[in-house]
């Protein structure tokens, strides 16, 4: 009865041990809103994306060859073990005689330490630190916008799927009725078969664009999830206000473009700052390189293995190592010339950024405000395709008007509707592009 219940015991404690690393791992795992918003999402991309996730890995890299980098400034001690066997004992002439001077065994054991006093190389890395950083922090917000405007771009043109298959339900909905009332008049021999198998036909149509809408909404659904580093296995629901949306269009076109906003601008300035150190330093490599240093020894030694460590002679030295550079061939002018030509392409490659970025800035400007303008114009003809529509509705129930009419008139309702949703979004993805351009897209969660 005892081993059972050990058994029992052990078992049990077995199961906990595995479940409840289980469950804190469930408990902790970031998830999403059973709705989540626009922001909801963003902010789940900057945790869990896995480019930003590895941008901030980067820059911690970065701190550790830092820190490698600059621990040279620290001692550095070392120690050292040798043993020789003096296969033939080395000699020296005293006094006009012959004298072996050595054992056939002979060990040591060394302990030493080295201190950099001064070292041209270790000043650069010392004052490069700081702009390392700057860059490897620069990577990643510039990682970090990306997944805005991606992730933004991504919601915004399921936002417009989902309202495109709304439309499309209520137009199958309407057609199915027109298709039953073309039914039914055919059937009493007020028509011919003629408007009823139109009917049919854009019936059809719309079912299979309701079809090709749905099919590319999944594959829209899946490519958000990777993009904010979801795993596919989740389930992935948004919230939509189609209001909040509209509202968000507006852009002050007003701002002035200033380069220092832009990230690929201020990494090109610390490429620069970097590079004009370099050129410090191939100035300084005329300085010279100073270091102390300080070792103890205990050097062993006898004419057999069995005593070669039985007495140690201990030894120990303190000094200075300088060493003054004064002529490498030339080396250091050619690398000062090299540093400096490296400077001005630099300056080229600013100046090259400053009008790529003058031309996004127009282009996406350009881009947002005849998007806006097309919106206005999309959003004025759906209100008019509706009246269209609803009149000749009525006047092909009296009679007064043909099936083609009512079927124009459908199929320009459906149209300007699209047209109405294709223009929203690209107002909304282009006032992104403006932003980005100006460099204002919040990078922060």
């Amino acid at each position: 009865m005892y081993n059972k219940n050990s058994r029992n015991l052990l078992a049990t404690m077995v199961t906990l041990l595995w479940t409840i690393p289980f469950a804190v791992g469930q408990e902790t795992q970031p998830a999403l809103p059973a709705k989540a918003t626009l922001a909801d999402v963003v902010n789940y991309a900057l945790e869990n994306r896995p480019s930003v996730q590895q941008a901030t890995i980067d820059e911690e890299i970065g701190e550790r060859e830092i820190a490698s980098a600059l621990s040279a400034w620290f001692p550095q001690i070392n120690a050292t073990g040798t043993y020789n066997y003096n296969v033939k004992i080395p000699t020296n002439v005293i006094g006009g005689n012959v004298i072996q001077l050595g054992q056939k065994h002979a060990s040591a054991a060394v302990l030493q330490a080295d201190q950099q006093i001064l070292n041209p190389a270790l000043l650069q890395a010392s004052k490069a630190a700081k702009f390392i950083r700057q860059q490897n922090a620069l990577n990643t917000e510039n990682s970090r916008i990306n997944t805005v405007v991606e992730v933004s771009k991504a919601y915004y043109d399921i936002l417009t799927s989902e309202e495109q298959l709304n439309i499309t339900r209520e137009n199958i909905q309407r057609i199915q009725k027109q298709l039953n009332d073309a039914k039914v008049r055919y059937e009493t021999g007020i028509v011919d078969k003629t408007d009823f198998k139109r009917a049919q036909i854009t019936l059809s149509n719309t079912l299979a664009d309701q079809k090709r809408v749905s099919e590319l909404l999944t594959y829209k659904y899946a490519f958000l999830k990777e993009l904010i580093g979801l795993p596919a296995e989740q389930t992935l629901n948004l919230s939509f206000d189609g209001a909040s949306m509209e509202s968000e269009m507006l852009l002050d076109t007003t701002s002035v473009l200033d380069f220092n906003q832009r990230v690929e601008y201020q990494q090109l300035q610390t490429v620069k700052q970097l590079q004009q150190l370099n050129t410090q330093y191939n100035k300084w490599t005329f300085l010279p390189s100073l270091s102390a240093f300080y070792n103890y020894a205990w050097d062993f030694r006898g004419p057999q293995f069995s005593d070669a460590f039985g007495e140690a002679f201990p030894r120990s030295v303190l000094g200075l190592t300088l060493n003054i550079p004064i002529f490498q061939g030339g080396k250091r002018t050619h690398e000062i010339r090299k540093s400096k030509l490296q400077e001005t392409r630099i300056d080229w490659d600013i100046t090259q950024l400053k009008n790529q970025i003058n031309t996004q800035y127009e282009m996406a400007m350009a881009t947002y405000q005849a998007n806006l303008n097309d919106w206005q114009v999309a959003r004025e003809n759906v209100v008019l395709s509706e009246e269209v529509y609803n009149t000749i509705k009525l006047q092909y129930d009296e009679g007064i008007k043909t099936y083609l009419d009512l079927m124009t008139a459908e199929t320009d309702l459906r149209t300007t509707q699209i047209n109405y949703l294709n223009a929203l979004f690209s107002v909304l993805a282009g006032k992104l592009d403006v932003q980005r351009a100006l460099g204002i897209i919040p990078s922060e969660n």
